[in-house]
């Protein structure tokens, strides 16, 4: 729910709903998940509209699903690409159940405590939204129901949300602060840093395997079932769409030579002969400095190197009028430097910063123009300026049109709009079943609009070009994730069958490697005996130098650093390309007792993430004090839903 709240803010009536000071603790705990927590609690089995009970606190089906939902709308903002599969299989789904699980049990803690959340409170962190207020400057309960009703959200609960999130603050704010982290603690940690391992990386790529015979039809149908999931089309929208462009006002945005004629008067002073001046300039702070400074420059150095000398920098002024440099400087400088002539050195002239040494680099006398001369300049200036007000207001009428009801047909017939609709795109905007099929540049935000809304949701307002262009935007049709018959993908089938047979030798091969190695065989050894065409490479590195990667460990080193010695472990290399060997040679333990350096170091380090551990823990043990019963059907149930596996999935 707050999810939504969140995205709201980048439209016109999402710049409603948003909230400040959201619980963070609560989301790190739920993007790991805690283990050990499922059916915590005895008794009877749970209705099937449950999905947790966090003691006295039920978690419903619905709940987790709109939370979901409105989850992947918040991470759309920044992917607008992603689809609700790639949300759940990223841990989108486990994040925001057990996020919902902290929040309650928090929440009920709180409460069991004696804290509180007035409704004072929480109609004061709606009511200080700006953009909740209206022209007055006061809160607006028209504009708050307005995205409540679009959004399908009651005041209930979003009111819950902030007392919940509000209860989390209190209770895990002053325990994320911790940052201290005894010496005794971080040493043992610092020793690990100092680690040294030796040892060999071994790939045998999965290509260089034989693939065998063609495979038979019973084959590739078993190969097709077994992976299933590969051949699944994801899901489909097909987005209906009418685009308002600066042709649609063009007509009516003609100016006429009265308008021009205003324009150019009210103008006059741009239009008139104007004398434009660039300038060399350095401000020095001291007014003796600065007269110093001016002396070289008039006895013959640069003024550039007259600056660089004293430790300053020359600024270049360009083509300046008297009035602009009035306002950028003051009325004394501006009427000195054009009383000058070119080449003239002025200074120490006083300036709002200091004082200002200058040089006249160009005089340059500007015409003036006349009305006729100015014509076509201003008529090309206002059109644009009457373009963007009529699309403006057009955008408005047709935003209170749908703010009223209106639906995507009548907004498009009272506008004698084009209609038009997408092919079946996935959030990329392809359409899947066709090779040929590119995402269009120009739509991306229409499509993303598409796989925002849900089915019967009111009809959106979206920019689609720089020029003031826009389109209303409705979804028109959901077709869920289904696989392709076997028939239109057999070539790709076959060809993913042969590839996974010598994935499957190569990993065989692999195999009686580490099996032989692992029983005391040399490594050159075993390989030689497997007839296993293994790639070696020797490795020899420190924890520390593994910890320092900013991308993050590759995982064939990371499993050096959990190998025992002469031991070794076998690992899948990305993207189904063959199979990693690590071994591990030789294992040299750090000793940090007298590298205080370091163990300081550590404990900074530490600092970092000790307050999250401590919260985590805190929330932890109310969990368990609580008690926490999931209802693993009905989750699973959803979950499936939720990928388009089952019988009522939605997007």
């Amino acid at each position: 729910m707050l999810s939504f709240l969140r995205r709201l803010t980048n439209s016109k009536i999402g710049l409603i709903v948003t909230f400040v000071a959201l619980i963070i603790i609560a989301l790190a705990f739920a993007a790991t998940g805690v283990p050990g927590l499922g059916g915590s609690l005895g008794g009877g089995a749970l209705k099937q509209t449950t999905a947790v009970e966090v003691g006295k606190t039920t978690i419903t089906t619905d709940d987790l699903k709109a939370a979901i939902q409105n989850a992947m709308n918040g991470y759309r903002q920044q992917n607008p690409q992603l689809t609700m599969a790639e949300f759940v299989q990223g841990g989108g789904f486990d994040g925001t159940l057990e996020r919902m699980i902290n929040s309650a049990a928090l929440a009920q803690y709180g409460a069991e405590q004696g804290m509180a959340v007035s409704k004072k409170s929480i109609d004061g962190q709606i009511a200080s939204i700006p953009a909740l207020q209206g022209v007055d400057g006061k809160f607006d309960p028209n504009l708050y129901k307005q995205a409540l009703a679009q959004q399908h959200i009651s005041d209930a609960g979003i009111r819950q949300e902030i007392a919940q999130d509000t209860f989390s603050q209190m209770l895990t704010t002053p325990t994320v602060g911790a940052t201290q982290v005894p010496a005794e603690l971080a040493q043992p940690y610092a020793s690990l840093l100092l680690e040294q391992r030796t040892g060999e990386l071994g790939f045998l790529p999965a290509k260089a395997m034989p693939a065998g015979p063609a495979p038979t039809d019973q084959e590739l149908t078993a190969f097709y079932q077994h992976h299933i999931a590969q051949y699944t089309l994801p899901e489909r929208r097909v987005i209906r769409y009418a685009e308002i462009t600066p042709d649609a006002v063009k007509a009516a945005a003609t100016p006429s030579d009265a308008e021009i004629a205003a324009a150019y008067k009210t103008q006059a002073a741009r239009f008139q002969p104007t004398e434009k001046r660039t300038l060399k300039q350095v401000i020095v702070a001291d007014q003796q400095a600065a007269a110093a400074l001016a002396a070289k420059v008039k006895a013959g150095t640069t003024i550039e190197a007259a600056a660089k000398a004293a430790g300053l920098e020359a600024q270049t002024i360009d083509g300046v009028t008297k009035d602009a440099l009035t306002k950028q400087s003051s009325a004394d400088v501006a009427n000195a430097v054009f009383a000058a002539k070119q080449g003239d050195v002025l200074g120490p002239l006083k300036a709002p910063l200091g004082y200002a040494v200058i040089r006249v680099e160009t005089v340059t006398q500007v015409a003036g123009q006349t009305l006729a001369q100015a014509h076509d300049t201003l008529a090309k200036e206002i059109a644009a300026q009457k373009v963007n007000d009529l699309l403006g207001k057009l955008h408005d009428k047709m935003d209170d049109a749908i703010n009223g009801g209106a639906s995507f047909d009548d907004v498009v017939h009272d506008q004698k709009l084009a209609a038009q609709q997408t092919p079946a795109v996935t959030a990329q905007g392809v359409d899947p079943t066709d090779p040929a099929s590119k995402a269009d540049p120009s739509l991306s935000q229409v499509i993303a609009s598409g796989f925002g809304a849900q089915q019967g949701d009111s009809p959106e307002l979206v920019p689609v070009g720089q020029d003031g262009s826009f389109a209303v935007v409705s979804l028109g049709k959901v077709i869920a994730a289904a696989p392709q018959p076997i028939a239109t993908v057999k070539a790709q089938v076959s060809k993913d069958f042969l590839a996974d047979r010598a994935d499957q030798a190569a990993h065989k091969a692999a195999q009686a490697v580490i099996d032989a190695v692992n029983k005391g065989t040399p490594l050159k050894q075993a390989i030689a005996a497997a007839k296993a065409p293994v790639q070696i490479q020797p490795v020899h590195l420190t924890r520390a130098q593994l910890a320092a990667n900013p991308q993050g460990a590759p995982p064939p080193l990371a499993l050096l650093f959990s190998t025992p010695a002469k031991q070794a472990r076998l690992l899948e290399a990305p993207n189904n390309a063959g199979w990693l060997i690590v071994y591990t040679d030789t294992i040299t333990r750090g000793d940090a007792s007298r590298k205080p350096d370091v163990v300081k170091a550590t404990q900074g380090d530490l600092g970092h993430f000790v307050g999250n551990e401590y919260a985590e823990q805190f929330v932890q043990a109310i969990r368990n004090k609580l008690g926490v019963k999931k209802n693993e059907a009905a989750i699973a149930k959803l979950r499936q839903q939720l990928l388009g596996n089952g019988d009522d999935a939605q997007p």
